[in-house]
This record gives C-alpha cells, structure tokens and sequence, in this order.
C-alpha cells in the first residue's frame, strides 16, 4: 500500500522558515514523483514544486520560486521543503502526493496518492 504522509507545519513569524518533510513509503517503481501543494481557506488547490526520482529534475510555482527548496533523503524515503522568508500569504494546508510510473517532474502531473496535510501558519 502506498502511503505518504507531511510533517513539520507550525506557527513561524513572517520572514522566517520552515522545513516540510513527506515520507513515502510502499512505491514500488524506480520512477515517480513526490510534489508539494497548498490550500489556503477559499482558495483553490496551488501546485507548489515536484522533484523526479529518475533525474532529480524539479520544477517550482512562480510564486514561490526563490524562497522554496525541494530536496530528497533517498536513504530515508523522504523529500523536504525547505521554506524560507515566508509571508502571511504562505498561510495554508501543505500536502505532499506522489505518483507512479512518472520520469519528469512537471507541472501538469495527475497524483494518485495524497497525504492529509500540514498546516503552515505565517504571522505577520
């Protein structure tokens, strides 16, 4: 069964950081994908970042390019969002999902298995 699952939200003062974590576990491809999304209350769903296991190719959303970092621990089955100088804006519920057989990491992925999510609040 595969199974991911966030950790590592919290309360943070604007200008701050974050280090987001998502376990997976139960993949059986080599090749597959592990993205990073948010819902602030009211808004719709936002596609964050993704990172590929097969090249390590990653891809980030505008809007949080430059302050974001997606990274993997492959030994831990984990991958990390690292977050930084956050807003108030960055207030949300972030869900990590994974999908499978996948070789690039791109924006218009479809995720099969989701996590329940952490929530990130920034005051300001």
């Amino acid at each position: 069964e595969v199974q991911v699952a966030e950790s590592g939200g919290g309360l943070v003062q604007a200008g701050g950081s974050l280090r987001l974590s998502c376990a997976a576990s139960g993949i059986t491809f080599d090749d597959y994908v592990i993205g990073w999304f948010r819902q602030a209350p009211g808004k719709e769903r936002e596609g964050l970042s993704c990172l590929s296991s097969s090249d390590g190719s990653t891809w980030y959303a505008d809007s949080v390019k430059g302050r974001f970092t997606i990274s993997r621990d492959n030994a831990k089955n984990t991958v990390y969002l690292q977050m930084n100088s956050l807003k108030p804006e960055d207030t949300a519920v972030y869900y990590c999902a994974a999908d499978f057989p996948v070789f690039f990491c791109h924006p218009a992925i479809s995720y099969d298995y989701w996590g329940q999510g952490t929530q990130v609040t920034v005051s300001s």
